[in-house]
């Protein structure tokens, strides 16, 4: 058997795919680390989970939008993380001895520590900013990034000739997507679409589930867990909506007498104005659960890859409102793929954003093309075919552990 070593940031929307793919490669009886901030990667991954830690520090808050908040996402967490973390993912490997080395696309570091020393290593792609090059149209940013690449390449003591871009593993790149979103895109061979990966979570005990009324069309509000500089003029347009939503009976209901929408709303407390009366609020939402029970029947959210795939996975649409990173992205691949809308985060006023809603809700051309890219996604294979991937990469001329150095 194989030991695998993840290398993930400490962000919960990165951390959650692992976890489903450590349970399916531990299944198989491979030894399975993670690496990380241990404060944030223990609540996510359960006390069993074996964790080596890098230590853990505050960094930037992200802001802004577009090519600022590309900016900001490296010079403010990208480029120094990987600087924090280089020292303990070395200590890492020297002590625990991967077979290979999964490593996040925002973790550059763990692909530098697996090149210098000899070990193979994957590429996990959680998002869509980093598949079929996106920003091609702008030569100067992909020549920036690639620059801050090289000198993180540098800075870790590796010779230049052998430069690699450690964003992309040269034997494998798992994108947690598939082509019903992505469309047809010319990938390299090694590139394996595998879709989302939906693991289990602890269910919240304090989620008020009495409170959802049963008949009712429900629209689950969500803009992330990382927004909140940016987010709350955008609550206060989504509340005011949902206002409008509750009011008018959104097209009649689904078996409620003509009762309005019912809101369920992910957010912080402080973000949120006054409700309407049967909303119900809380800072953290079972999303998969609230889903897997075929509550929800539409998502508005900021485009994350995560909260998208999981809808489309359950057959649920839904209205977009992307602010940074990949999110513009995503909601473009969503909209043309039929099974939502896209809105502009900074300006739709409420009554666009509950007319969207009530879109994907009232017209059922939305919910049948979610359940069809919610069914390819699924038919990518998810963890299995993850974990076959890995397992395979893993197999392959794998060097003695006394040749790390």
């Amino acid at each position: 058997m194989s030991r695998f070593l993840i290398v993930v940031p400490p962000l919960a929307g990165h951390v959650l795919p692992t976890v489903g793919i450590g349970r399916e490669l531990a299944a198989r009886g491979h030894r399975v680390a993670w690496s990380g901030s241990e404060p944030v990667l223990r609540p996510l991954l359960g006390p069993d989970a074996e964790v080596l830690p890098t230590g853990s520090r505050l960094f930037r808050a992200q802001g802004g939008h577009g090519l600022a908040a590309l900016r900001s996402l490296w010079e403010g967490f990208i480029l120094p993380y990987a600087r924090f973390t280089a020292k303990a993912l070395d200590r890492a490997v020297l002590d625990y001895r991967p077979d290979l080395v999964l490593v996040d696309q925002h973790t550059p570091a763990g692909a530098l520590t697996a090149h210098r020393h000899g070990l193979r290593w994957a590429s996990l792609a959680p998002g869509a900013m980093e598949l079929g090059r996106p920003f091609r149209a702008l030569p100067q940013v992909e020549a920036w990034m690639l620059a801050r690449l090289r000198e993180l390449w540098q800075r870790a003591g590796l010779p230049a000739e052998e430069f690699v871009d450690p964003r992309f593993s040269p034997d494998l790149v798992l994108a947690l997507t598939g082509p019903a979103l992505t469309g047809p895109l010319a990938l390299p061979p090694q590139y394996a679409l595998v879709g989302p990966v939906l693991a289990e979570r602890a269910e919240d005990p304090g989620f008020p589930w009495q409170r959802l009324e049963p008949g009712r069309r429900r629209v689950l509000v969500t803009m992330g867990t990382l927004a909140a500089d940016v987010s709350a003029d955008f609550h206060a347009r989504a509340v005011r909506a949902l206002h409008l939503l509750a009011e008018d009976g959104a097209g009649g209901g689904s078996g409620g007498g003509g009762a309005g929408v019912q809101a369920v709303i992910a957010a912080p407390p402080g973000l949120l104005p006054a409700l309407p009366a049967d909303a119900v609020a809380a800072e953290r939402v079972p999303l998969l659960e609230l889903m897997r029970r075929g509550l929800i029947d539409a998502v508005l959210c900021h485009g994350g890859m995560n909260t998208v795939s999981e809808a489309l996975s359950h057959g649920v649409p839904l209205v977009t409102a992307p602010i940074r990173h990949d999110q513009p992205f995503v909601a473009a691949q969503l909209a043309a793929s039929g099974a939502g809308l896209r809105v502009p985060f900074p300006r739709v006023t409420a009554p666009a954003l509950a007319s969207a809603v009530r879109g994907v809700l009232d017209d059922p051309g939305y919910r049948a093309a979610a359940v069809r890219v919610g069914t390819s996604l699924r038919g990518c294979g998810g963890a299995g075919a993850a974990a076959d991937r890995l397992e395979q990469v893993a197999a392959r001329n794998r060097p003695p552990r006394n040749q790390l150095v």
